[in-house]
């Protein structure tokens, strides 16, 4: 009978999980706000298709170096490595979660030997009241998941876990990032150095030509004090830069995974600033919620807090385990497993908790408000998605144009130098108006390289704010021409 009983219990159950549906929001994902095109890109890049991702856009710039401290990095920088634990770790939980959708299973073995007391066996002898029990068994409990808790559990961390994944791609790009653009400043760093360094040595070069006046009888002594105050000024400039360009190697070293000293002899020498793309098409805003991993992240938390919902509402109705024992037990090992020694068990369990209903519909509040939360959060990191582009659009763009002006400045400045020295010598101006005409070459330069630096630090702020998404092939931009110093090494500012 209690077999047959158990049958009709085991296909109730099976029809009941078929049919069963699981309690609280399906997830979808929201749509989040943003415009159709970029305010700061022009009509032809708005018009062009949309760039294929390329991510590993620094391999695109010509610059070896570059290349091998960025995947350096990607191996062994340590918040890689800890976004990558974290990932592990989750990816771990959902492992263990999804068990909760099977029979737990455990076994015991016990062996006890004891004496009862006369009490307990009135009329027995002392010496028939020493006894042995021997129990072995195997035992499985099952939640009848009929309202979706275990299958909304499940779905809540699988949602954490590619949480987890977008979250490691973020921090991979943005150590990328930080990385190329401390590389990116720390070559600004040491052209501006070449710069400060090259008129050095063209105003050491003036002043001893104003020492031979002036031993000559054609010069004078204030012009050989103001000559040697621009020169230590000059000078003055190349310390603070040269520990800028020490700051930023030891920056570069840690990315990397190493110590901060272990490349300084390796990023001292000087190399031309990187030729940067002329132009960069963004693609749509559209584009860049599919692509950017922290709104990816953002999404799934959302999901993971959704379903957190049917978890908590999954409480509002009895909770039923299946429970299941066979095992043996017997006054003597010899005696396990025999016939007469078998014992089992059927139990069906229902969880009276939902009975609790106002505390189970405050912990149903409590996950809406956290999913209300979670929506919010996504929508701000849309916005400030879109926010980051649009500020490095206008930065590339409006620094193209400074690089530019900046350019002619240079060039002019050059022209007005040789000018300068050449009517000196004609005796046709004065040494304050060729100081002047360095002092202003000086500035010029200076600031070219300057533009640069942040022009290239913009590329990598748009970079960044687009997760690496921008055609790999991309017209360079025409290097710009050299700034030469008279009786100087050119200085390049590529």
């Amino acid at each position: 009978m209690f077999d047959r009983v158990f049958r009709s219990f085991g296909a109730l159950t099976l029809m009941s999980l078929l049919a069963a549906c699981a309690v609280g929001p399906d997830f979808t994902a929201p749509k989040a706000p943003h415009s159709d095109a970029y305010v700061r890109q022009s009509a032809a890049e708005q018009n062009e298709p949309p760039p294929a991702p390329d991510l590993a856009f620094w391999r695109d710039l010509g610059d070896p170096q570059l290349t091998q401290l960025v995947d350096a990095a990607l191996a062994a920088n340590h918040d890689i490595r800890i976004a990558l634990s974290r990932f592990d770790e989750a990816n771990a939980l959902l492992g263990a979660s999804k068990f909760d959708r099977y029979p737990t299973l455990s076994a015991t073995a016990d062996a006890q030997t004891g004496r009862s007391s006369a009490s307990q066996l009135p009329g027995v002898p002392r010496s028939q009241r020493d006894g042995e029990l021997f129990d072995t068994r195997l035992s499985a409990i099952w939640e009848l998941d009929f309202f979706g808790r275990v299958r909304r559990s499940i779905e809540s961390q699988r949602a954490e876990t590619e949480a987890s994944a977008s979250d490691l791609a973020a921090v991979q790009v943005g150590i990328v990032a930080e990385l190329a653009d401390a590389y990116f400043q720390m070559r600004g760093v040491q052209a501006q150095l070449l710069v400060a360094r090259n008129n050095a040595s063209n105003q050491r070069d003036t002043l001893r030509l104003i020492d031979a006046l002036l031993q000559n009888g054609r010069g004078t002594a204030f012009d050989s004090d103001r000559t040697q105050a621009q020169l230590a000024l000059t000078e003055a400039r190349i310390p603070p830069l040269e520990a800028q360009a020490a700051v930023l190697a030891h920056r570069i070293a840690v990315l990397t995974g190493q110590t901060p000293e272990s490349l300084a002899v390796q990023l001292a020498q000087s190399a031309p600033q990187i030729a940067l793309p002329a132009s960069v098409n963004a693609g749509v805003p559209g584009d860049l919620l599919r692509r950017r991993p922290d709104i990816a992240a953002a999404e799934q938390r959302l999901h993971g807090a959704t379903a957190r919902i049917g978890v908590a509402t999954a409480d509002l109705f009895p909770r039923f385990t299946l429970g299941g024992l066979i095992g043996s037990q017997a006054l003597s090992v010899g005696a396990l497993f025999g016939r007469d020694s078998e014992i089992r068990a059927l139990t069906l369990g229902i969880d009276g908790s939902f009975l609790d209903v106002g505390r189970v519909r405050a912990r149903i509040a409590g996950a809406n408000a956290q999913a209300a939360g979670a929506m919010a959060s996504y929508e701000q990191t849309v916005l400030r998605a879109m926010e980051e582009t649009e500020n490095a659009l206008v930065r590339l763009a409006r620094s193209h144009d400074e690089r530019e002006a900046l350019t002619r400045a240079a060039q002019s400045s050059e022209r007005a130098v040789n000018v300068a020295r050449v009517q000196f010598d004609a005796g046709a101006i004065g040494v304050l108006d060729v100081l002047s005409a360095e002092r202003t070459r000086l500035d010029a330069e200076d600031l070219l390289v300057q533009s640069r630096a942040r022009e290239a630090t913009s590329l990598i702020a748009l970079y960044k704010s687009l997760a690496g998404g921008w055609p790999q092939q991309l017209p360079a931009m025409a290097s710009a021409d050299a700034v030469t110093a008279a009786n100087a090494p050119k200085v390049s500012i590529d």
